[in-house]
């Protein structure tokens, strides 16, 4: 989807001297010569100071920090109006459903519905009720169980498993507070799935704001697990039952999360980190370790720390 910007400033009320050409809408680190983005936070300066967009929406104050030649768009709130900003490229729904590719050897149920554009690869066997919204693929030998829904533009890749009642690629909880009302920052990313994934069933995997929501080759997740937009899930992690990522959480290589464990959104943690059933992550975690608890810590602290609470109950 193309508009120029001269239009996407007029609709959120910016003022602009520039006309050139938009293509999408990207984050400071993803964006291309084509893409307008926005700078809200100073923990993302220097992605600002090297951001190939073409414009930026920012606050006054930040406007030099800009590299030469992309155009600063001034307002005293770069996220509201970025959030307005998105549903001028957010995605009309639709009702028609349409034939999808397919190889000879793909099995898919009569129930079966697709949008424009789904592809589906060799010896895939995709069960009754399942749902396939527009420009999806999904890979080789990959099963999809009953009642799945798969929105819009997800990709998934070779020799998945995804089991009933899953909902892959639905909006990320995104809202701006803004004068007694909450403004939808529409979500325009979507989800990429690799090879080898597993995904248990009731299982949701929120599409990303802007980018992708990204669960890497051979990750396992359990039944009814809320992955949140933009979130990371790295090669090989297991993701056990009723476990909840906040928004860009980024798990790397070989994470363990417990069930019911838990992440504070924008967070990273390293690989073959364990995290115990329960655990509460606060903030970003070394890889390596095994932690426990509320807020998560060092397993054998939070065991000695349980254990001082103990005696001191048995002691009254």
């Amino acid at each position: 989807m193309k508009r120029a910007l001269q239009d996407i400033t007029k609709e959120i009320d910016i003022e602009c001297s520039t006309n050139i050409e938009i293509e999408n809408l990207a984050t400071l680190k993803n964006s291309i010569k084509s893409s307008l983005s926005f700078f809200h936070d100073k923990k993302y300066l220097a992605d600002l100071k090297t951001t190939k967009a073409a414009a930026v929406i920012l606050e006054e104050q930040y406007a030099n920090e800009l590299p030469s030649g992309v155009i600063a768009l001034v307002t005293p709130n770069p996220y509201k109006k970025m959030a307005e900003a998105t549903e001028l490229f957010a995605y009309k729904p639709t009702t028609k459903t349409f034939e999808p590719k397919v190889d000879a050897t793909t099995q898919l149920c009569d129930s079966v519905r697709c949008g424009k554009d789904a592809t589906i690869g060799a010896n895939s066997v995709v069960m009754s009720n399942v749902f396939i919204g527009e420009n999806v693929s999904i890979g080789e030998n990959c099963i999809i169980y009953p009642n799945v829904t798969i929105y819009h533009n997800t990709k998934i890749g070779n020799n998945c498993i995804i089991h009933s009642g899953t909902v892959i690629g639905s909006d990320g909880f995104g809202f701006v507070s803004r004068d007694n009302s909450n403004i939808k920052f529409y979500q325009i990313g979507n989800v990429i799935i690799e090879n080898f994934v597993e995904i248990g069933a009731n299982t949701t995997i929120d599409r990303a704001t802007l980018g992708s929501t990204i669960i890497k080759s051979h990750a396992k997740l359990d039944n009814l697990i809320q992955v949140g937009h933009n979130c990371e899930i790295g090669e090989y992690s297991i993701i056990v039952s009723q476990v909840g990522l906040s928004g860009s959480t980024k798990l790397g290589m070989g994470v363990v999360m417990g069930g019911q464990s838990a992440t504070a959104g924008h967070l990273k943690i390293g690989d073959k980190a364990m995290i115990a059933a329960r655990g509460g992550v606060t903030k970003t975690l070394d890889g390596g370790k095994i932690y426990g608890g509320f807020p998560a810590v060092d397993i054998r602290l939070w065991r000695k720390t349980q254990a001082a609470l103990m005696r001191l109950v048995k002691k009254k």
